[in-house]
Parts: C-alpha cells; sequence; structure tokens
C-alpha cells in the first residue's frame, strides 16, 4: 500500500492519493488500510511521501556511493529517464507532488517535502565538497541540481519526451568542472 501511495503521489498528485486508489493498485483489502493506517488517507499520503522520498535518496545515494559528480548525474538523470519512458510519462517526484499540491489541513506533508530536499541538498553539497568544490559554491551548485533536475522531470512529463533532462544533465557536467 505504501509503494502504491508513493507511486500515484508521483503520478496524480496529493489528491491522486486516495484510499480507493491505494486499494486498487495495491491490491490490498480494504480493511488493511484501517488496520496498518488508522490515521486513514492522510497517514497513507504520508507514508507514500516517506516512501516517494526514501526511494529517490536511496537512487541517489547509490549514485554519488562512488565520489564521481558526473557518473552520480548521468546515472541518477538514467534513472529517471528510465522511469518517464517506462511510464509512459506519468510517473513523477511526488515530493515535488505535495509541494505543488500542499494542503493546509495536513502541514505534515509539506514539512516531510522540505526534509527530503534538504537531505538531498546535504548529500550532494557534501560530495561535491569532497570533490574539491568550495562549500559556499558547492551549496549553491547543490541547490541548482535539485531544482533543474525536478524541473527536467516535469518538462519531461509535459513534453512526452526525455530531452529536457538530457540538457539539464549536459549542463550540469559543464559546471562540475568548474570550480
Amino acid at each position: 500500500m505504501v509503494e502504491s501511495a508513493a507511486v500515484l503521489l508521483g503520478a496524480r498528485g496529493v489528491a491522486g492519493v486516495t484510499v480507493d486508489a491505494v486499494l486498487a493498485d495495491s491490491g490490498a483489502p480494504r480493511g488493511s488500510v484501517y488496520h496498518h493506517f488508522p490515521g486513514g488517507r492522510d497517514e497513507v499520503l504520508l507514508a507514500g511521501l516517506d516512501q516517494a522520498g526514501e526511494v529517490i535518496s536511496a537512487k541517489l545515494d547509490q549514485a554519488l556511493a562512488e565520489g564521481d559528480p558526473h557518473a552520480a548525474v548521468a546515472s541518477f538523470v538514467r534513472f529517471w529517464k528510465r522511469l518517464l519512458v517506462d511510464s509512459d510519462f506519468r510517473a513523477g517526484c511526488g515530493v515535488v507532488a505535495v509541494v505543488v499540491d500542499s494542503r493546509p489541513d495536513v502541514p505534515q506533508a509539506l514539512e516531510g517535502a522540505r526534509a527530503i530536499f534538504d537531505r538531498w541538498h546535504r548529500v550532494l553539497t557534501g560530495v561535491l565538497v569532497s570533490d574539491g568544490f568550495a562549500a559556499e559554491r558547492a551549496d549553491r551548485l547543490a541547490t541548482m541540481m535539485v531544482a533543474a533536475v525536478e524541473g527536467a522531470i516535469v518538462l519531461c512529463r509535459a513534453g512526452g519526451d526525455v530531452a529536457a533532462l538530457d540538457a539539464v544533465a549536459a549542463e550540469i557536467d559543464l559546471l562540475l568542472d568548474i570550480r
């Protein structure tokens, strides 16, 4: 159910994460939602956000494990291109969806999204500093990398092709060569 909530969040946004949609996607019996998620839809939504953040964090960590920012960007972009193409450009980032569709009645969702973005930023900044970038520049570059990749995913979905990710990856590669 959590995986289904994460996938639905990325593909359909916050409004698309309903108990019925999660049950239909996961095949779980109705009673299991309220057994595992007594808080109902909001609890399922938060679990889906955590899962979406963790999946991308794990992919980012895996890409950065070798310490080569160029290879990490290429690996991360390959992951997103494959996911977008395989989903016929319906997949998206559930973390972005929470920010775009933030609900004032579930402030924990926006706080969770902020924490996930902060984690990605810290990880990227750390790798860039380890690679020889000055801390201030690494901080700015990490912000740009997260923003550019997330924006490219949105453009890819809108355009039905991966050209925006390719363009962003090429420009990030150039910036990674400037110390």
